[in-house]
């Protein structure tokens, strides 16, 4: 389960405004790498939506199903705020819905591609 948190106002490239809720999955403990003691995070996310601002307000609070997960991309440069750190990183944080098969993984069967284009033509 994850939980909506916040929510922000982003510019699209088009310059349209458009809202994303901030979720956040379940406590995990994780080594650190540079004292190699524990401590207890949790990974959060942004989930664009169609909802407007009051409406993103009465969702924080909200469970609903999925996970946030660590999904590699291409490196960019990250800065942390309260130390000014700078460092490339190579991965993303992503809101995941369970059980439910992506888009890429289960492929629509030519013949059905097929007889819905000549519905649509006819």
């Amino acid at each position: 389960m994850v939980r909506v948190i916040s929510f922000k106002q982003s510019l699209s490239q088009e310059g349209k405004e458009f809202i994303s809720l901030k979720v956040q999955g379940g406590i995990e403990a994780v080594q650190s790498a540079q004292t190699g003691k524990m401590y207890l995070t949790a990974r959060t996310a942004y989930v664009s939506c169609t909802f407007d601002e009051q409406t993103a307000e009465a969702l924080i609070g909200t469970e609903m199903p999925g996970k946030v997960e660590r999904v590699s991309c291409e490196p960019y440069e990250y800065t942390v705020k309260d130390t000014g750190e700078t460092m490339t990183l190579t991965h993303r944080f992503e809101y995941v819905m369970e059980d439910v098969p992506s888009v890429a993984s289960k492929p629509i069967p030519q013949e059905q591609v097929h007889d819905f284009l000549e519905e649509v033509v006819a």
